[in-house]
């Protein structure tokens, strides 16, 4: 259900979704945790946000000198340039300020700064949030906000899920650091993947029991079926943060069980009495569950994509995965023609297995390999 949920909302290119104040302190406290001067001294850009109403903005004001930070920028896209047109009211906080003009409140993107105590109370904070219109429609590939993107250190927000990549792209091409939600699925894509075997990009912290909940910004054609109509909160299950930035789970090595021990006592009926099938097509074994993975096998492992999130680089390699045309990149063995005779929906470059003279396909795998410990 959930990734018909986000399919749907793609589609409807109602894409856009409120963070829960909970999930960004949550998150943001992972990396605190590990180094409690990560933020001290940097700025940080919040694009793609809505200032008035977004968490971010209010998070990182209302903790500005608590995370040291010497400047907050939020910038917000322009409602008449959003693919997904909701009816628009401006703000009373916009039409109350001096500067409001109703000819530029639809057409044009809003930009808020923090870096003073402005109303003399001692502290900075929200109400010390400065405001005017962007020359554009706030658009983050725009000159106005790429310039924005080139000043911050550190960049946070939710891009639509439909813009994941380009926006990633972005990012990556100024080399910042950046924490930001996308779909998990979003692991597999050709721009993503390498940066994750790379060690350039990893995943965050992490959603409350993978759940992740948010306040959609429309009213309609957004993931039907998982809409809380008691809390309004649109839920999804395979959302995640992506991240440059350190913190601590993501150095603590998986606690496994030997092989043996995985066949004897597996909560999973296909590993436990059965053991694990080899590929035919690739020199790995396939272990269909992250705790399944045995911990003295010294070779090559296809793992689900969900492993990512409990990946521990100081315990295993990535080698690659097998979804699109990666397979054939790492040198995966076609399909015999009298299987695909068989079955015309085979792809080369798909890991597979024979099961009782049966091809069997798993998911999308990772491939990964344990590193040695040096004597």
């Amino acid at each position: 259900m959930a990734n018909e949920s986000l399919s749907a909302a793609k589609a409807a290119k109602n894409d856009e979704f409120y963070t829960q104040y909970y999930d960004i302190e949550r998150e943001i406290n992972a990396y605190l945790e590990y180094d409690p001067d990560v933020f001290r001294g940097k700025t940080v850009l919040l694009p793609c946000d809505d200032p008035e109403w977004s968490n971010f903005t209010l998070y990182f004001a209302q903790n500005f000198q608590t995370l040291g930070l010497k400047k907050l920028i939020s910038t917000s896209f322009a409602p008449d340039s959003k693919r997904f047109k909701t009816p628009y009211q401006p703000s009373l906080f916009e039409q109350d300020a001096p500067q409001f003009d109703p000819s530029k409140t639809c057409i044009k993107g809003k930009i808020f700064e923090l870096d003073h105590d402005i109303d003399g109370d001692g502290r900075i904070d929200f109400h010390d949030l400065e405001w005017h219109y962007l020359e554009g429609d706030g658009d983050f590939r725009s000159r106005e906000v790429t310039a924005l993107r080139d000043e911050a250190d550190i960049i946070v927000t939710n891009p639509p899920f439909s813009l994941f990549r380009e926006f990633l792209a972005w990012i990556v091409q100024a080399d910042k650091k950046f924490i930001i939600i996308g779909n998990m699925n979003a692991i597999t894509y050709k721009e993503v993947f390498p940066l994750i075997k790379e060690n350039k990009l990893w995943l965050g912290n992490g959603f409350h029991n993978g759940n992740a909940y948010f306040r959609p910004v429309g009213e309609k054609d957004y993931a039907n079926g998982v809409k809380d109509d008691t809390t309004g909160l649109v839920k999804f299950r395979n959302c995640c943060w992506f991240t440059n930035l350190e913190h601590g789970r993501r150095h603590q090595p998986l606690s496994l069980m030997t092989m043996e021990e995985n066949i004897m006592y597996s909560k999973h009926k296909e590993v436990r009495g059965k053991g694990y099938a080899h590929y035919d097509n690739y020199d790995a074994i396939e272990v269909p569950f992250t705790d399944a993975i045995p911990s003295d096998y010294e070779g090559v492992m296809g793992v689900p994509i969900s492993f990512l999130d409990k990946y521990c680089p100081e315990q295993f390699e990535i080698i690659g995965q097998t979804q699109g045309d990666s397979g054939k990149e790492l040198g995966l063995k076609p399909y015999p023609r009298e299987l695909k005779e068989l079955n015309p929906s085979l792809r080369d470059g798909q890991l597979y297995y024979l099961e009782n003279g049966i091809p069997q396909k798993p998911y999308a795998r990772v491939l990964i390999k344990p590193i040695k410990e040096s004597k």
